[in-house]
């Protein structure tokens, strides 16, 4: 990997904005609504604060944990992000070789630009989770399902919070979204299932692909009984990406989930939802370590990895931060990785701690 350089997370921000082009950024930037949520996400982390212990002989710190059974080299891995080719041309396939080069999990999005294939390729034995936006068409489904299983995939990571898109008025002013562009097409455009339903062949004109994604990409429909029928289909972990509720997280639990991931989408689907942060204190209440439970929404730094753990989260997704660092292609993905490493084992030292297990015993105090 070749030096980036310190940066820190604004500072990764700035360089993306200046880099990319006004409608790539602010798709990855921005949220829904007024982002009311997007800044509660982050804000939401100043309300809790660590009340370290000293004198505890912290000379030998290992921040390695496990996600879903995989051993990670950090309590993280990468979240789904899509379109990634809108930031830079290598897009998934430079994420992904900068999250195996770090040994932490990539979750490959559904509507990654590159192919699970072609993206699993570059991964060789790394870990790696697959995102599934489950389609209005439950063949295509488990299509992918049965294409990551074949390729290596250890989890599906389902995402249940996208209905519809969110009102993002940033988009909306901008008149973006990169499905438009072409981007984001990777999956469907090598899918028999799909190929055979649009009658999509590699002479079809790309409007025609385009069109035929964008009537199949959401599932409005989508329940509980869904989610029971694929875990008759599938030995492969299964995650519930979107629970703020802990009576969802329950429902989690009863329908045979292997984990769920807090999440509000960034706060890119419902402005006016409630931080991840606020959620998980519930929901780990609920759960009462039954299933594993992931956090996601908010993190910038180490501080806040280490205040999710210890608020009861297995583990944490990170993904404004590796998107901004892909600005400057693999090298970028790798320096994010590694500082952000370095942080989390700083962090995880001054707390008076040397390893991530016995992080839920840290005080935290909510001001």
């Amino acid at each position: 990997m070749t030096q980036v350089g310190f940066r820190s997370p604004e500072q990764w921000e700035q360089m993306a904005k200046e880099q990319l082009d006004k409608g790539a950024f602010e798709y990855i930037q921005s949220g829904a609504g007024v982002e009311d949520t997007l800044q509660a996400n982050i804000n939401g982390f100043k309300k809790w604060h660590i009340v370290p212990r000293v004198l505890r002989n912290v000379a030998n710190v290992d921040s390695s944990s496990t996600i879903l059974g995989l051993k990670t080299s950090a309590p993280f891995a990468l979240a789904p992000v899509g379109f990634q080719t809108i930031i830079h041309p290598e897009g998934e396939l430079a994420v992904a070789k900068a999250a195996a080069a770090e040994n932490v999990p990539y979750t490959v999005s559904t509507v990654s630009t590159y192919s699970m294939e072609e993206i699993a390729e570059v991964m060789g034995d790394a870990p790696r989770f697959f995102q599934l936006y489950w389609p209005n068409d439950e063949d295509i489904a488990l299509s992918f399902v049965r294409r990551a299983e074949q390729s290596g995939y250890s989890a599906i990571f389902i995402t249940v919070d996208t209905p519809m898109l969110g009102w993002r008025e940033q988009d909306k002013s901008n008149k973006y979204f990169p499905l438009r562009k072409a981007q984001g097409l990777g999956n469907y455009l090598v899918d028999p299932v799909f190929q055979e339903k649009a009658r999509i062949t590699p002479d079809s004109d790309l409007e025609v692909v385009i069109k035929e994604v964008a009537s199949r990409l959401f599932n409005p429909s989508l329940t509980w009984e869904n989610i029971k029928w694929l875990r008759t289909k599938t030995d492969l972990p299964l995650v519930i990406k979107g629970i703020v509720h802990p009576d969802d997280a329950k429902l989690a639990v009863e329908y045979g989930m292997d984990g769920i991931v807090v999440s509000n989408h960034g706060g890119r689907q419902l402005d006016g939802s409630i931080s991840s942060i606020d959620a998980l204190p519930a929901i780990v209440e609920t759960v009462q370590g039954r299933i594993e439970i992931v956090f996601d929404g908010g993190v910038r730094r180490g501080v806040d990895v280490i205040k999710a753990l210890a608020l009861g989260a297995n583990s944490v997704l990170i993904g404004r931060l590796y998107a901004y660092g892909l600005t400057d292609g693999q090298d970028g993905v790798e320096s994010v990785i590694a500082q952000l490493k370095e942080e989390v084992q700083t962090v995880l030292a001054l707390t008076g701690e040397t390893n991530v297990k016995s992080l839920q015993q840290v005080t935290l105090k909510s001001m």
